[in-house]
């Protein structure tokens, strides 16, 4: 028995000599570089491309088995600049042997040195990199299976040293567009590569000479790579301005496609950042100054069916929006947002005047163009779409208008759109506004309800239009309705009542007191005009209605001191005309404002017909005979009492001509 045990140890010694003689001594006395036309060969039979590798071929055993090539190519077809579409300076790959045996892998060295990928499209569309392989035999069935394979791993651990690829370059140029594109000095460094433990990442490249670096941690990718979630702390960094940070995990790669990301853009500057790339800035502003500041923090939730934004801070310059959004049913959509901004000036962020003026009048003249022609509107996407959306801006600045307060809500479900309620301050009054768009049918259907509360006129036209035509406190109700999204039709539909209100202000630029003050004191009668033209009032009211486009005033009426307005007609919408009777009564007193009563004065009754765009002025006759005038007696016992010459009546006549044309500009003789 012990002579037998002595053998078995002797034979198993020797093999292990044998064996470790074998491995130490293949390298030295097999040629390897025998080899090198079959490899060169089998690849080019494999490839359909020339292959070629350098001299330098280098292969070890034990204790690692490693492979070390040099100048590996891969060529182009016939017809290309290039001539290799990929080659390789070298490329060394080492890992232990023993531990294969225990499916270990250990990896001390995978480098691969100076790449060069060559992509080139030719002029007739066709690709370099295109119908690489030997191609397809006729009668061989192709393994049309998809999906993960449900294979475990055939390694139980891996663990690699080294991994690199230096200096690498990738090329890309479109012959038929001369588009040219060059990612250089690409540098990517794997460390701690291992199936339960994070890797390191460093991958730095330059994008046609801009630098471009990402480095953080990956993983761990477990024992069942795409199978168990991937967490990602991963920092880009380019051209010196843009930071992002991630961090999150990628929920089953390869089953649920998930993600759950912290997105962290730190505060760049657009303007700068596209100056760097030697790129245009994308779009003029009318201060130059604005989109210099932009940073963004969000949470990023979701996969291919569903996405959530939570958490988000965007900052636009002085300006920070918090948000939430969700989407989901991408084919309807199914929408859902909530929006809160402290303050933003979005006059700054137009186009600068001269060229709004100028997209304006090419605007109109396309419009002219194509009149009549109007395309009909698609309102499938809008019929199915879902939103449930909330704005809040603290304040705002739009069209010089300033805003404060702003809060709206809004809401789509089977084609009906309601923005209920849109609130805001400005002025120091309120807007209360609520809309319904209804898509369901043909011909849109629109209504809306609008309630404006003391808001002061003059300074808002004064922002709005640069002109001050009227002050006071505004006041304003009405609801309509309409059918259609053409100014015809709408027109044409037109419903609904309301009522515009203007108290304790005054029109500006219409005198009416001091134009008979005039008149008196060329009699010696009045006071010298005031410096600034304008005719206070106690109260300006517009009621209307409008039915089937025709729109009906029963009676406007103005209050002041010197004249009592009373209009009342029909604006006929669809045929652009008017129909209104005026009657003016001037009244005997220049007390304030906030004399109201009704007095007997002089009435001159004035018909306004006619379109829009020249409108007839004239006084109505019959009216004025069958009214009586009980002041004018008085008015011409005061022209001659006040012993004044006839050319101061001509005066005074004048005067009270000019007094109606500068109320009725369009006033004729």
């Amino acid at each position: 028995m012990k002579s037998m045990m002595k053998w078995v140890l002797m034979g198993g010694g020797l093999l292990l000599v044998l064996i470790v003689g074998a491995i130490v001594l293949i390298p030295k006395l097999v040629d390897v570089q025998k080899y090198k036309p079959m490899i060169e060969e089998l690849v080019t039979e494999q490839t359909g491309r020339s292959f070629s590798m350098g001299d330098d071929l280098q292969l070890s055993v034990f204790p690692w088995v490693g492979v070390s090539l040099s100048d590996l190519s891969l060529g182009s077809p016939k017809g290309f600049e290039n001539k290799d579409m990929i080659a390789v300076k070298r490329l060394e790959v080492r890992l232990r042997f023993m531990p294969l045996l225990f499916r270990k892998v250990e990896v001390s060295t995978f480098v691969v040195d100076t790449p060069r990928l060559f992509l080139e499209k030719a002029k007739n569309g066709k690709a370099n990199w295109e119908n690489i392989g030997p191609g397809e035999d006729v009668g061989e069935k192709k393994d049309e299976t998809t999906g993960p394979s449900d294979q475990k791993l055939p390694i139980k651990s891996l663990l690699v040293g080294n991994f690199s690829i230096l200096n690498g370059l990738v090329s890309y140029v479109d012959q038929g567009s001369g588009l040219k594109k060059e990612v250089s000095d690409f540098n990517l460094t794997l460390t701690n590569i291992s199936l339960d433990k994070p890797i390191g990442v460093k991958l730095s490249v330059k994008l046609d000479g801009k630098s471009i670096l990402l480095e953080g941690l990956a993983g761990p990718v477990g024992k069942e790579p795409g199978k168990e979630d991937l967490n990602l702390d991963m920092t880009l960094k380019a051209l010196d301005q843009l930071s992002i940070h991630l961090k999150g995990k990628i929920i089953q790669p390869m089953g649920a496609q998930k993600i759950v990301m912290d997105v962290d853009v730190a505060s760049f500057s657009p303007r700068k950042l596209l100056s760097d790339m030697g790129q245009p800035f994308f779009v003029k502003t009318a201060d130059p100054k604005v989109l210099d500041k932009v940073a963004l923090k969000a949470r990023i939730e979701g996969g291919a069916t569903a996405i959530k934004l939570s958490n988000g801070v965007l900052t636009l310059d002085d300006s920070k929006l918090t948000f939430l959004a969700e989407a989901k049913a991408f084919d309807k959509p199914d929408l859902k947002f909530d929006l809160n901004l402290d303050s933003i000036d979005l006059d700054r962020y137009l186009p600068p005047e001269k060229e709004k003026a100028g997209k304006e009048n090419s605007g109109e003249k396309s419009a002219g163009n194509k009149a009549g022609k109007q395309k009909e509107t698609d309102y499938g996407p809008l019929r199915k779409l879902v939103l449930d959306g909330k704005i809040k801006v603290g304040s705002l600045k739009a069209a010089n208008l300033r805003i404060q307060d702003f809060v709206a809500h809004v809401t789509a479900k089977n084609g009906v759109i309601d923005l209920d309620p849109l609130g805001l301050n400005l002025y120091q009054g309120s807007v209360a506004f609520k809309a319904r768009l209804d898509v369901r049918k043909k011909n849109p259907r629109t209504q809306f309800t609008l309630d404006a509360k003391d808001i002061l006129a003059g300074p808002l036209l004064k922002d709005a239009i640069e002109k001050e035509i009227i002050e006071g406190a505004m006041v304003a109700n009405m609801t309509l309705k309409m059918i259609g999204e053409s100014p015809d039709m709408v027109k044409k539909s037109l419903e609904g009542k309301g009522e515009l209100k203007f108290v304790d202000g005054a029109i500006v630029g219409i005198d009416i007191a001091n134009t008979v003050r005039n008149a008196t004191a060329g009699l010696g009668l009045g006071e010298t005009p005031a410096k600034k033209p304008r005719t206070d009032f106690a109260e300006l009211n517009i009621p209307f209605s409008a039915d089937k486009g025709i729109v009906n005033i029963p009676g406007a009426r103005l209050i002041s001191p010197l004249i009592r307005l009373l209009a009342k007609g029909n604006v006929n919408l669809e045929k652009e005309d008017l129909d209104f009777r005026v009657e003016p009564k001037f009244v005997a007193t220049l007390k304030g404002q906030g004399d109201t009563k009704d007095r007997s004065g002089l009435t001159v009754p004035l018909l306004i017909t006619g379109s829009f765009d020249s409108p007839k002025i004239r006084p109505d006759l019959k009216g004025m005979l069958g009214n009586k005038i009980p002041d004018a007696e008085n008015i011409e016992q005061m022209l001659k009492s006040s012993g004044s010459s006839s050319s101061q009546r001509e005066s005074v006549e004048e005067q009270a001509k000019d007094l109606l044309k500068g109320f009725m500009p369009n006033l004729k003789n």
